[in-house]
């Protein structure tokens, strides 16, 4: 019996159960492993990687690559992928990506298109800088 490409297991229910109680925060392989490791359930390297393409290519997480950095970043989606396709921040001290609000990517996007004519795309845009802990401890130094 040939089983379906898109079958759920242990495993894969497992990572997707971690990223999912996240609440919408984005994570690394690498940290999924750690989390795996240090816990009952472990879940070795090959199995988080092929589980996350997995995850990915059945719509329930996106994968952000951001250029400069090793590796991707995960998110939980819920397997319905979202109308909003968000900007993101990353901070260039601590590796931190975050969420660029609607409303301010929007602006910007519209800003772009009336005065360069260029249509930017969203969910490949990100902004370079640091992140307000990192300018924290920046400036008690």
């Amino acid at each position: 019996m040939k089983r379906s490409p898109h079958y759920s297991t242990r495993q894969s229910e497992a990572v997707l159960a971690y990223i999912a109680s996240l609440d919408g925060r984005h994570i690394t392989a690498a940290q999924i492993l750690e989390h795996f490791q240090s816990s009952e359930g472990h879940i070795g390297r090959t199995t988080i990687y092929r589980q996350l393409e997995k995850l990915v290519e059945d719509g329930k997480v996106l994968r952000y690559s951001c250029n400069g950095s090793p590796g991707a970043c995960y998110q939980y989606v819920g397997g319905i992928q979202s109308e909003e396709k968000n900007c993101h921040l990353k901070c260039e001290n601590c590796g931190s990506l975050f969420h660029l609000e609607d409303e301010v990517a929007k602006e910007i996007s519209r800003r772009l298109f009336e005065k360069k004519g260029f249509i930017m795309d969203n969910i490949k845009t990100v902004f370079y800088g640091v992140c307000s802990s990192c300018a924290k401890e920046e400036s008690h130094v």
